[in-house]
């Protein structure tokens, strides 16, 4: 297939295996005039010209297009042809993950955290059983899973953050401080309730578990019972439960109400919570080349965990009525309202969807990375962790309600905190054996949970914060997040922490996400086009999404995610906690926490109208709906060639390339995936940078372009090893004499 003169690449240059031209690697720490005086050699060798015609004479078109800008000290590509590798004041490379599995696995931690262990089986309960599965896998394939798939292409194709990402449409840059917000406010009580589980994994190491226990020192015995109470002898008709009691008596020194306050921190839930962001600060203090070796225990040990506790509690008695409990249908459900809303609120707050920690990872991605696969495989793992979590905590209450003579129901003390700090531990203390054992894996695995959620949440405040001041390293702002955010974690562990929780999660976690998510959707689909975004896709993986995501993206979930906000609203009562009012002060605060998160969104509006081009009002309110200049692939070489596919000019070019602030990358990592071909025949070409080249033609524009990957396909790679083999013999063969005399070969 002929090449496109446009390409830079001469008419008629066959892209076939046959040929393939290898390019010494060309690695230098200053550019000079020399470096490419010996780079114009390489080109003139390689095409076969007498001279270098003038549109060719810039570095950026070597070897007629198949190279790389020469390598900086920092591993990218300088030069004054694009923006892709131009170093950030601060001169660091953006990382990249060191694996793919790494990537997945990270991703995986985040998505499987608390949620799916203590707020989906009582979900799946209290909405219909085993019919909530049907609305839920609906949404799952209908919201979630496109979301997914839409917020992992965003930050991989432009290797930005979930700020830097709305330089595709700059005017709702604010959608990202928003979700900024609301990332802030949750992980500040997610790592309390963290905290909470470490101080029960240490208390689980005592010879008898002190929940089991009414010790006079915290529990009330007059109404405290435990499996040695003689229930005759209470003079109270209000009995708690020593499981109840410890909980709310001993860890947390609950008030009856914060009307007069909230109290002083405790100081040994302040030590577990700093201990959680101590190990959240080392997980984090290296970026993604650090958490992503956390990911390899915070994805895998708790579904070590999960199957022990399953195989153990369904060989328990009792376990069978728990898990049909669990699973019993209750179909008339189907048609409330109030089902599909729990639906969509499990399938997105599971996924982690709407808070930019998902642009954040995929944005150290390498481009050619299948996010079509990925988010396919996260979003089923999501599911599927979340349905055997199920299995597991019913079958041990059922057991429990087994033990007690009880019904399962009478043994569910309800969903979230309840169940993981009562209902479970008192399961546990039934278990026969070692129930210590079993109380330490449970209480290491949400932890573990929960560092792997919480790690995403961080980072993605981090990368904001690094990306709006360059300046700043990775350990520095790690440590300014972790000081923050335990400095307002200690509200939490006060004893009405856990009112102020439930007000924060309800406000911070709930109401902004949704208006959010339905800004991102309707700001990628409609402002900067479904046909734009399918366009960057398919230059990206290679294929074009189908009418099933451009479906959903469009029109399914704006609509959907209106109409859950809509319903939200009608059907919004008075917050409380439990049975507890909350007074007016503490409403108005979370009213100001929605309030300043949605004001985001105007006043950066505003300032990107203020700093935009043009001479009237008009045209700079214009110029902020349309991609800003750093939009578009990170690396200089495949962004020509995104442009070059999809028909777009360069906002900045020339000169006034090197104003694009875009961030420098590491060199490619190697990729052992296999190549995704164009029509026909793919053929590779070897840059400098060590990537390879192959032809493709973009399927909305009919512009043939060539697409730059990191890898090279297995024959390519054993021809090359052939040539080293070779070059390395032919190295340590001896040499002639220079002088041209006969080699003397006797002995």
């Amino acid at each position: 297939m002929g090449a496109d003169p446009a390409m830079g690449a001469e008419e008629g240059d066959d892209l076939g295996d046959e040929s393939y031209i290898e390019v010494e690697q060309v690695v230098v720490t200053e550019v000079t005039t020399e470096t490419w005086s010996e780079i114009d050699t390489a080109q003139l060798q390689l095409t076969g010209r007498d001279a270098i015609p003038e549109e060719d004479s810039s570095p950026v078109d070597v070897a007629d297009g198949f190279t790389d800008l020469p390598l900086t000290e920092n591993g990218a590509s300088g030069g004054a042809g694009g923006g892709g590798g131009e170093a950030g004041d601060d001169g660091q490379k953006r990382e990249r993950w060191g694996n793919r599995v790494e990537f997945l696995l990270s991703c995986i931690a985040m998505s499987v955290g608390l949620g799916n262990v203590w707020r989906f089986p009582f979900t799946a309960y209290e909405n219909g059983g085993g019919a909530f599965l049907i609305p839920y896998i609906i949404v799952l394939l209908s919201i979630g899973k496109p979301l997914y798939y839409m917020e992992l292409a965003m930050g991989q194709f432009s290797s930005h953050g979930s700020v830097r990402v709305w330089s595709v449409v700059p005017a709702f840059r604010g959608v990202g401080y928003g979700q900024m917000i609301a990332t802030s406010a949750v992980v500040s009580y997610y790592v309390a309730l963290m905290a909470l589980t470490v101080f029960y994994f240490f208390a689980s190491f005592s010879s008898v578990l002190p929940w089991m226990v009414c010790d006079p020192s915290w529990a009330d015995l007059t109404r405290c019972v435990d499996p040695t109470t003689n229930l005759s002898q209470l003079t109270s008709n209000d009995t708690m439960g020593s499981t109840e009691m410890y909980f709310q008596f001993n860890v947390l020194k609950e008030v009856p109400n914060i009307d007069n306050g909230i109290g002083a921190p405790d100081w040994r839930l302040t030590l577990c919570l700093l201990l959680s962001w101590v190990i959240l600060f080392l997980t984090l203090v290296k970026g993604v080349q650090s958490s992503g070796k956390v990911a390899y225990f915070t994805a895998i040990f708790p579904y070590v965990v999960l199957f022990t506790l399953l195989i153990r509690g369904v060989t328990l008695p009792g376990a069978y009525d728990g898990i049909i409990f669990y699973l019993k249908p209750t179909w008339s459900e189907l048609l409330n309202p109030k089902v599909w809303y729990a639906a969509v609120t499990q399938s997105f707050f599971s996924l982690s969807v709407g808070f930019g920690s998902l642009i954040m990872y995929s944005s150290y991605n390498d481009l050619e990375d299948p996010v079509a696969r990925d988010a396919a495989i996260i979003s089923v793992a999501d599911m599927l962790t979340s349905l055997l979590a199920g299995f597991v905590i019913f079958g041990i209450l059922g057991n429990l309600a087994h033990e007690l003579d009880t019904t399962v129901d009478q043994v569910i003390k309800g969903g979230g905190t309840s169940l993981a700090f009562v209902s479970y531990p008192q399961a546990l203390a039934n278990f026969p054996g070692v129930p210590q054992l079993f109380a330490v894996l449970f209480f290491l695995m949400l932890f573990t949970l929960g560092v792997g959620s919480a790690t995403a949440l961080t980072g993605c405040v981090i990368t904001i914060i690094r990306e709006d001041f360059p300046r700043i390293q990775q350990w520095q702002a790690a440590g300014i997040v972790s000081v923050l955010g335990f400095l307002l974690g200690l509200v939490y562990v006060t004893p009405g922490g856990q009112f102020i929780l439930n007000l924060v999660d309800h406000f911070g976690g709930g109401f902004i996400i949704f208006i959010l998510a339905t800004l991102e959707v309707v700001a990628i689909q409609w402002v900067y086009g479904i046909k734009n975004f399918s366009d960057d896709l398919e230059f990206m993986i290679g294929t074009r999404p189908n009418y099933y995501w451009k479906f959903c993206w469009a029109v399914f979930i704006p609509l959907a995610l209106m109409a859950i906000f809509i319903y939200a609203v009608v059907t919004m009562k008075p917050l409380t906690y439990g049975k507890i009012g909350y007074p007016n002060s503490a409403m108005i605060c979370g009213w100001v926490l929605i309030t300043v998160a949605l004001l985001t969104v105007p006043v950066c509006f505003v300032y990107e109208v203020y700093n935009a081009k043009g001479r009237t009002l008009l045209e700079r309110v214009r110029s902020t709906f349309q991609p800003a200049a750093d939009w578009g692939p990170a690396e200089n070489e495949q962004r020509k060639e995104w442009l070059q596919a999809t028909g777009r000019k360069d906002p900045l070019a020339g000169r006034e390339s090197h104003r694009r602030p875009r961030p420098p990358l590491q060199p490619r990592r190697p990729s052992y995936r296999r190549t995704v071909s164009g029509e026909g025949r793919a053929a590779y070409r070897r840059t400098v940078s060590g990537g390879h080249t192959f032809q493709r033609t973009m399927s909305s524009t009919g512009r043939t372009y060539r697409r730059t990957v990191s890898h090279a396909p297995p024959s390519l790679e054993q021809r090359q090893q052939r040539r080293h083999t070779e070059l390395a013999r032919r190295h340590s063969a001896p040499r002639p004499p220079t002088d041209g005399a006969s080699r003397d070969t006797s002995v």
